[in-house]
């Protein structure tokens, strides 16, 4: 059976269309062709996933095979490790483009961290923070934004150090939490 197009008319309700039992008469006739073909030759429907009908009710189920979110599909900003290489001054620090940032060397001076690109609960790392220097946070935010440290560490610039840095809002008036912690090399943690 080839497909059945409904007649709309030419115009709202000028009685030229295909009356409404008619009409959903060729939808279920449509929808029976589609559920009922064994040859697999409905021009434009492609199933990407395997399709089962419940004899009994007539239900439809699709399984998907591959739905599980792994490591390979998610985002550069989920995934990657990036590098900073400017180590005074403003620094522009994409958060779409990595997840943790390695700093190549110690910090020269004052150093800002322009942060862009963020998205709500992405958590962003900066490693081999070290340096006895200034660090200040900024944002784009559209408004303004908000830094909120977390627990009493400081930044320790004789030690080295990882900054953490979580999004809480990606709003015009951004929201981070972020907090310190010096780290030492050590094989036996106790």
């Amino acid at each position: 059976m080839a497909k059945q197009v409904i007649n709309i008319g030419t115009t709202a309700n000028d009685g030229t269309g295909d009356p409404i039992r008619d009409a959903f008469d060729k939808v279920n006739d449509n929808f029976t062709e589609l559920y009922t073909d064994d040859a697999g030759d409905v021009g434009s429907i492609t199933a990407t996933a395997p399709i089962a009908r419940d004899s009994a009710t007539g239900a439809v189920t699709i399984s998907l095979l591959d739905d599980g979110v792994t490591h390979a599909k998610l985002e550069p900003r989920y995934t990657t490790s990036g590098s900073i290489t400017t180590y005074t001054g403003a620094v522009t620090v994409n958060w779409a483009l990595a997840t943790n940032f390695v700093m190549g060397s110690s910090l020269t001076g004052a150093i800002e961290f322009d942060f862009e690109g963020f998205k709500t609960g992405q958590v962003l790392t900066i490693h081999n923070l070290t340096g006895a220097q200034t660090i200040t946070l900024d944002s784009n935010a559209a408004t303004s934004e908000t830094f909120n440290k977390l627990g009493a560490k400081d930044y320790d610039g004789s030690g080295t150090n990882a900054l953490m840095i979580e999004c809480i809002s990606d709003s015009a008036n951004a929201v981070f939490n972020y907090s310190v912690l010096t780290y030492v090399s050590d094989t036996t943690p106790s």
